[in-house]
C-alpha cells in the first residue's frame, strides 16, 4: 500500500480477508457475485482511542495485525490504491479472532 492511512479517534482500518473458493457439498461452484463478503478482516490501523469525560484517552482494545469479526454492515467501504478497505468505529467490531497454536499441546 502505498499510501499511509492513520484513522482518528477510535476508528479502525480493516482489510476483509477473502475465503478460499466456496464448493457446495453437491459440487456446485458458487461465483463470487453470489457470494456474502466475508465477516472477518485484518486490522491495518488503529487510531490513537477515544476521550474520555476527563480528557484522557481510552487506548483500543485491538491492534495492528490482528483478525477480527464485524458485522455484516459495519464500517464504510473505502477504496485506496485499487484496494478495498473498511473504516469503522471500534465498537463496531465484535471480536478478536485467536487461533490455537498447534504447536500448544496438552
Amino acid at each position: 500500500m502505498g499510501v499511509k492511512i492513520k484513522p482518528l479517534h477510535d476508528r479502525v482500518l480493516v482489510k476483509r480477508i477473502e475465503e478460499a473458493v466456496e464448493k457446495t457439498a453437491g459440487g456446485i461452484y458458487i461465483p463470487d457475485t453470489a457470494k456474502e463478503k466475508p465477516q472477518e478482516g485484518e486490522v491495518i490501523a488503529v487510531g490513537a482511542g477515544r476521550y474520555k469525560e476527563d480528557g484522557t484517552r481510552q487506548p483500543l482494545d485491538v491492534k495492528e495485525g490482528d483478525r477480527v469479526l464485524f458485522g455484516k454492515y459495519s464500517g464504510s467501504e473505502i477504496k485506496i490504491d485499487g484496494e478495498e478497505f473498511l473504516i469503522m468505529r471500534e465498537d463496531e467490531i465484535l471480536g478478536i479472532i485467536e487461533r490455537a497454536s498447534t504447536s500448544a499441546k496438552k
